[in-house]
């Protein structure tokens, strides 16, 4: 069978080498363009390595002289860390101070009684409080574990629910609040004070109150004073305490009663030390009972005037003399006759000096068997010092309690069965002075320093502030390094010796490879020249920012490029400009002249308040021309970019070109094997048609 020739497809003739070789020759040009493309690219890269490492000593450099310099900052000391530590500001005194913890501010951290693993919560609504915040959600019922889960997810910092191992598989509910301070009690609410009653995490409270006042033994000899009558009641006589007594009700004197008869008063005096705190509160009751009017015996009183005897005489022997009659002159009795006072009963509180403040109506409130309650705070009478009750009426009696304090702030409804911890403030003493705080963070006792108490000291703890001397020098180490950094990228792109990457030892396999592609890249670029030797300068300079200053000059805080003092002689490498650190002499410097080093990077020079000369603000001016939007290396990637446009509009151009003769070479080389072939055919019929012939003959 006769071979089948398909012109362009079959190469018979080997036409798509002949092609090839002629577009490789047409593909020269695309060739150098791409290559010029890849360059740029490279050249855009490196100068945007050389920002990044630019950009890094800037901000170093930066840190060295600017308001959060590390120069500035404080390092807080305890001498008893596990009780008390502190967090200095930048802005605190060198110092020393005496602080004794006497209490760790606290938090309410309940448990509940043994449970099982597996036990289960009921439904309902879920509610429990820690000071202002409130947590509430419903709650479908089911496994203990899923209710805590559920119940943290909600906690926001202000709750916290977990199970503590007790023995074998019993387990205690342990419910914690998360915020600390006297003020910041748990409270269960709703189906949450329900559960937590019935599982033995809280129980009703018991009151735990003082009781005070006068007792039976008291009126057997009574020696209170009378007590001056009040200005709207002229007329009427002095208060008594003579007739007031105590009715014994039962075994105990809890509910004892004192009598006060009608135109009678009482005075109770209360203990210091039932009033500690502005939370001390006195409670008691009294009713008033109906008696016979006093008036008309009161009256009385006033009309009846004594007989005086007669005024006598003395005799001897027959001579008798007689006294003169008695000049007494007794108040004249009033036309109006007193009348009957009803529903006239004051309360008063007594100050320490003496002095009266009537309670307000505020303070009572009629409880349920009929008897009036009076609640006295002394958060609203704090000078208060005892009692006062008058009983102006002429037709009633008073019967009054007992008087009971108790600390306001510590009665609640509920409390706690199993406590671990309960909410309390934290107490220290600072200069002799007892202070109080909610939180174990105490930011407000010593200026620019945080108190971070942890639990009571055994003994006087001292704080101690310094200067952050380490953070000082790993500051400067990390302004060396980026400063090498960048003097090495500035090396290496200038100029194409191959021990500038030997040289730099600390280089990985991987970045010396791609250094010594980079080697030489912008050989001849004076910006490049030119800016490593304005650093150079920079770094090397004396800077006298004061007469009395000691260190002017970097390498006199052991920073120099002969720094290590390896070599006397000629030295490449430390012709290169790279800095070096003597760490001993820098420890010595910053030990001794901190607060110099620090103006050796930045300083005031003209007196208007504003850093404007030192190694630290110069190099940061410097970069600046270099990194900023505009800058040197802006400018320069911006030509590039532009170089890189054309470049690649070129390249689409040439492409299209080469792809437009590569088809108009194919389609003449098609051509020339179709007429090759149609030759080809021709020959061969001609030939059989001879070939046939010849047989015939």
């Amino acid at each position: 069978m006769a071979e089948i020739s398909i012109p362009g497809v079959s190469d018979k003739y080997k036409t798509n080498d002949y092609i090839d070789a002629l577009m490789q020759k047409e593909r020269v040009p695309l060739n150098h363009e791409q290559e010029s493309l890849d360059r740029y690219k490279e050249q855009q890269s490196a100068w945007r390595d050389v920002n990044q490492k630019m950009s890094s000593l800037r901000e170093s450099s930066r840190t060295l002289y600017s308001f959060e310099n590390p120069f500035n900052n404080k390092l807080a000391s305890s001498s008893d860390e596990n009780a008390i530590d502190a967090t200095a500001g930048r802005d605190a005194s060198y110092d020393t101070y005496k602080v004794d913890v006497v209490k760790e501010a606290t938090a309410d951290k309940f448990l509940s009684v043994e449970l099982e693993k597996n036990s289960t919560v009921p439904s309902g609504k879920y509610t429990f409080q820690v000071a202002e915040k409130t947590i509430s959600f419903n709650w479908k019922g089911g496994k203990i574990n899923d209710f805590i889960t559920s119940l943290n997810k909600r906690g926001n910092n202000t709750i916290k629910a977990s199970l503590v191992g007790v023995s074998g598989n019993k387990y205690a509910l342990m419910i914690e609040a998360l915020k600390t301070g006297s003020e910041s009690n748990l409270v269960f609410k709703d189906d949450a004070l329900k559960y937590a009653l019935q599982n033995g995490i809280v129980e009703k409270n018991q009151k735990d109150f003082t009781a005070f006042g006068l007792s039976l033994e008291e009126f057997e000899n009574p020696h209170v004073e009378e007590v001056v009558p009040e200005n709207d009641q002229a007329g009427m006589p002095k208060f008594s305490t003579k007739q007031v007594s105590i009715v014994k009700t039962n075994d105990t004197e809890k509910d004892n009663r004192t009598v006060i008869p009608p135109r009678s008063g009482l005075e109770i005096a209360i203990d210091e030390s039932l009033l500690s705190s502005l939370s001390e509160k006195i409670e008691f009751r009294y009713s008033v009972n109906a008696v016979e009017d006093i008036t008309d015996e009161l009256n009385a009183r006033r009309t009846t005037r004594p007989e005086l005897p007669d005024s006598g005489s003395a005799s001897f022997e027959q001579l008798s003399i007689l006294n003169e009659s008695s000049e007494t002159e007794l108040p004249p009795v009033s036309d109006t006759p007193l009348t009957p006072i009803s529903g006239e009963v004051d309360f008063f509180v007594r100050n320490a000096d003496g002095s009266e403040t009537k309670i307000e109506k505020t303070n009572f409130a009629e409880n349920q068997n009929g008897e009036i309650e009076v609640a006295v705070s002394k958060a609203d009478y704090p000078e208060i010092s005892g009692l006062v009750v008058r009983n102006r009426n002429t037709d009633s009696e008073i019967l009054l309690s007992p008087f009971f304090a108790y600390d306001e702030s510590k009665m609640q409804d509920y409390v706690p069965v199993h406590a671990v911890s309960k909410a309390g403030d934290a107490v220290i003493k600072y200069e002799g002075i007892t202070i109080t705080r909610p939180t174990n963070k105490i930011d407000d006792v010593i200026p620019n320093v945080t108190l971070n108490v942890k639990r009571p000291t055994d003994r006087t703890a001292t704080i101690t502030i310094n200067p952050d001397k380490d953070s000082a020098k790993n500051a400067l180490i990390q302004f060396v390094g980026s400063y090498n950094q960048v003097i090495a990228e500035m090396n290496i792109l200038s100029d194409n010796k191959p021990e500038i990457v030997t040289e730099l030892d600390y280089l990985s396999q991987e970045e010396q490879e791609a250094a010594n592609k980079k080697l030489g890249m912008f050989q001849g670029d004076f910006s490049l020249t030119n800016g490593k030797s304005t650093m150079r300068n920079i770094v090397t300079a004396n800077y006298k920012w004061s007469d009395e200053a000691i260190f002017t000059m970097l390498n006199q805080i052991g920073i120099s490029s002969r720094a290590s003092g390896s070599s006397s002689g000629y030295n490449a490498s430390q012709m290169r400009g790279y800095l070096e650190i003597d760490e001993k002499k820098l420890d010595s410097a910053l030990d001794e002249n901190l607060d110099q080093i620090k103006n050796l990077f930045g300083y005031d020079a003209d007196g208007d308040l504003i850093i404007d000369s030192g190694i630290a603000y110069a190099l940061d001016k410097q970069l600046t021309s270099w990194v900023q939007t505009g800058g040197i290396i802006a400018n320069k990637n911006s030509a590039l970019a532009t170089k890189i446009t054309a470049s690649e509009t070129n390249i689409k151009k040439l492409e299209s070109q080469l792809d437009g003769k590569e088809a108009q070479l194919r389609q003449k080389y098609g051509h020339m094997e179709g007429t090759l072939n149609s030759l080809n055919a021709q020959s061969n019929t001609i030939n059989n048609y001879f070939n046939s012939g010849n047989k015939n003959q």
